[in-house]
């Protein structure tokens, strides 16, 4: 009790402290009534030149919220109650807002969004989807236009010009999912005229349960098919053999490369028939060739890799034991397949990946509101460093929620549900019957219709169409069903007569496996003080009841001997069920927060090749930058050689610096006279080749680079997310898997970054004359053709869910 009574303290105190700032709004509203059109559309100019004047946003909020409640009573003709001003101050903090349906969150975030926009830097608000995106832009955009604030929206499949002016406006509106992945592709341009977003400054989360929490679960995703066909690995394969050792190539065994001679370099372009294989559109034969010559020379059956069942499976060096689930990156293990002859499994590529946690967590402040977040607040702390407050309604709420009444089979249940809606039908009484899914909502309107009882059947279809339907519900006689998430951010008015018959009915179904989506169900009705009721039909045969706690129900229903057709209704059966549902939020819990683990490492990384990006794409001249690389390579070269004894191996310099085109022997005494005249001789070549390219280097250098940061990038995911299958095995080896993703995760990055500096450097010394801008129309193309899907999961039931996944999970396809 001590530690709820703190909780409840602090949101106590916390409202306290809102209400003497909501007692300021209030005193100056008669002064704000008074002002013209203009003067109150005055305000805006001088608020921004106030912050540029050294004032906070802070000082500001009584001012911009009398001002944002002034203007809607005029625009809109709604004025913000107290209770809409608190919610709008725990926004502008940062916080959660728990707010029950039906208190008017759309109408809260305009105060928020408003002096946030004040200082130029945009704000963000995402909702749930399209629809709600679209229509809070419109429905709120008087509000902002009236006092001179610009406002655009985002949807799917929009041209990048209208998502750049979007986001160019003072406030944009647009959905979690659109947001991330426009984040994603930004980062995939090859100029910086085509980047849509300008910044992560503020964003407020409509349904932040919902978004920040249960679709958390699972990353954006951009992803296209493998540009490698099968075949063309079993092609390079028989390439590799006809290669000679020592003529065509080298082989360097301590750093377990493959460097290509210019005689090898010559007779390979014979071979596929091209002209220059340094040409930016042959890039992928190079990493072909050298992984064939790897798969090749490095790797050998029964020591490295055995053949199993038809796969290749790699054996671990240090144990001996078999790493199932394992592969080779950046399509080597693809070379092992094509030199063994067994099928080679073709993947699609991830091109660049985010979990909604990490995305989120970029913005300078994150606030949210939704009808349900206070069983989560670990969670926003933790994850989101966001505080829950809760706001209370502006009128009590006076809906009756009755117990759970348990049947013990499905069918009884089903009967029950028809009979209620019946009787109450019959009274004129609307009802809203909530359904876990799309089956079991067309399962019950079958039954319905056997009974003659008219009703709409409401799922996550046809968003505009949802809307219209939720916002009819709450009619005379009026019979809704939907899936529980349906309708989120749309509110149910009752209609004439309704309040006297009761108000809205809410049945659910099934309990669903977080309490939040119950009590977002449940919250349909009784809004703004308005009479309502809600019941929950349940089956020992409904998945949660049936996986977590069902046994000891049933042996409390054989123990009362309840007949067929008859349920159990007891606060003691609820308390089981909360139990359950407490123990499936637990286990997405610790989904979740491995998920966030193992995305935070690599968030390090995925910001440092974006800001890399960022400055290739926003330099006008690379020679200091590509100096750094040049003298990081020349460092390994020579690190690389160095024997045991301290001394450099000749030879074995010689063989290194050929994949750099040199050839000449270098007479040296010590290793620093020995680095300068590599680099010198690196550099030159560097100078001449710029020389040769005149005014277009900078644009070739820049393609290129971006060009060798984006291949490896992909290859480098693509390792990640099978190391991710690997290191989750090593937890039965009692080892910490994020400690082991860590770890192996690092040095992976490592080798990447030494990768792109070796060929940036190889690249840039051998390219010869060619047309870039048909090769970079190409990449660009491509890029629009590629996949941003976004799935969600559960703990519960997952056959039925990947099946109900095939049909509606999001997945948004962008082409131009």
């Amino acid at each position: 009790m001590s530690i709820l009574s703190k909780i409840f303290d602090k949101n106590k105190r916390t409202l306290n402290r809102y209400r003497k700032t909501v007692e300021k709004i209030n005193k100056i509203e008669p002064e704000y009534e008074k002002l013209s059109d203009e003067a109150l559309k005055a305000k805006t100019e001088e608020f921004k030149k106030r912050l540029e004047n050294g004032e906070t946003l802070d000082d500001l909020l009584v001012e911009a919220f009398a001002t944002v409640r002034e203007t809607s009573k005029r625009v809109l003709n709604m004025r913000h109650f107290d209770v809409q001003l608190m919610g709008g101050i725990a926004l502008h903090e940062g916080n959660i807002a728990e707010m029950k349906t039906g208190e008017g969150k759309t109408l809260v975030a305009t105060l928020a969004v408003y002096l946030n926009a004040l200082t130029g830097k945009g704000v963000h608000l995402a909702t749930h989807n399209d629809y709600l995106a679209k229509r809070d832009a419109q429905w709120m955009g008087p509000i902002y236009e009236f006092l001179g604030l610009s406002v655009g929206f985002i949807q799917a499949g929009m041209e990048t010009a209208d998502r750049k002016k979007a986001y160019q406006c003072d406030i944009t509106y647009g959905t979690a999912n659109e947001f991330g992945f426009d984040y994603l592709r930004d980062n995939l341009v090859y100029d910086l005229e085509d980047k849509v977003q300008r910044g992560h400054h503020y964003a407020i989360v409509d349904e932040a349960d919902s978004i920040l929490i249960d679709e958390a679960r699972t990353p954006l995703i951009i992803s296209g098919p493998s540009d490698t066909p099968s075949h063309l690995y079993t092609k390079f394969a028989g390439i590799a053999r006809k290669l000679k050792k020592d003529e065509d190539f080298t082989l360097d065994e301590k750093g377990k490369a493959v460097i290509l001679t210019d005689e090898g370099i010559s007779k390979l372009e014979k071979m596929l028939g091209i002209d220059n294989l340094y040409d930016p559109k042959n890039i992928h034969f190079l990493f072909h060739t050298l992984n064939a010559l790897k798969a090749l020379y490095y790797f050998r059956r029964d020591k490295d890799y055995i053949i199993q069942d038809g796969e290749v499976i790699i054996v671990d060096e240090f144990t001996g034991r078999l790493m199932h689930g394992r592969r080779y990156s950046e399509g080597l293990h693809q070379a092992i397949e094509a030199k063994e002859g067994v099928k080679v499994k073709e993947e699609s590529l991830t091109y660049a990946t985010i979990t909604f946690q990490n995305y989120f967590r970029m913005y300078e402040k994150l606030a949210g509101m939704t009808g349900t977040a206070k069983t989560e607040e670990d969670e926003f702390k933790q994850i989101y460093n966001c505080d829950v407050v809760v706001i209370p309604t502006n009128k009590p709420v006076i809906r009756k929620d009755q117990n759970d009444l348990i049947f013990r089979t499905q069918k009884e249940k089903w009967n029950a549900v028809v009979s209620e809606i019946k009787e109450r039908y019959k009274k004129g009484q609307p009802i809203l019957v909530g359904t876990t899914s799309i089956e079991t909502s067309e399962l019950l309107s079958s039954m319905l219709k056997k009974e003659g009882i008219p009703h709409n059947v409401l799922n996550a279809k046809y968003h505009e169409k949802e809307a219209e339907i939720v916002a009819q519900a709450g009619q005379k006689g009026m019979i809704t069903i939907a899936t529980n998430m349906a309708g989120r951010g749309t509110d149910i008015k009752l209609g004439e007569g309704v309040v006297e018959l009761g108000g809205l009915y809410v049945i659910g179904t099934e309990r669903h496996e977080s309490r939040r989506i119950d009590n977002q169900l449940i919250g349909r009705s009784g809004r703004q003080g308005d009479p309502g009721e809600s019941r929950f039909f349940l089956s020992f045969e409904d998945d949660l009841l049936r996986l977590f706690g069902g046994e000891k129900l049933k042996s409390i229903m054989g123990a009362l001997k309840i007949q067929d057709g008859e349920p159990i209704e007891h606060g003691l059966l609820s308390k089981i069920i909360k139990d359950a549902q407490k123990r499936v939020e637990g286990i997405h819990f610790s989904i979740r927060k491995r998920l966030f683990e193992l995305d935070s490492i690599m968030d390090y990384q995925r910001s440092s090749i974006y800001a890399h990006r960022d400055w290739i794409l926003s330099q006008g001249d690379y020679d200091d930058h590509l100096k750094e690389i040049f003298e990081d390579v020349v460092d390994r070269i020579i690190e690389s050689s160095i024997t045991d004894e301290e001394t450099i191996d000749k030879e074995e310099l010689k063989k290194k610096l050929l994949s750099y085109g040199i050839v000449e022997n270098i007479e040296f005494d010590t290793v620093e006279e020995c680095k300068d005249k590599i680099f010198k001789i690196l550099w030159d070549k560097y100078k001449s080749k710029k020389e040769e390219f005149g005014e277009d280097f900078k644009k070739i250098a820049k393609f290129i680079m971006l060009r060798i940061i984006d291949e490896r990038w992909r290859k480098h995911l693509e390792a990640i997310e099978h190391l991710k299958e690997a290191v989750s095995l090593r937890a039965y080896g009692q080892k910490d898997p994020t400690m082991e993703f860590k770890k192996e995760s690092y040095i992976m990055f490592e080798e990447l970054i030494n990768n792109i500096y070796d060929d940036t450097v190889s690249y840039l010394l051998r390219i010869v004359k060619v047309d870039t801008s048909k090769e970079e129309e190409e990449t660009k193309k491509k890029i629009h053709q590629l996949n941003f899907v976004h799935n969600d999961g559960s703990v519960i039931n997952r056959e039925e869910k990947r099946k109900q996944n095939k049909k509606s999970h999001k997945r948004i396809r962008v082409k131009r």
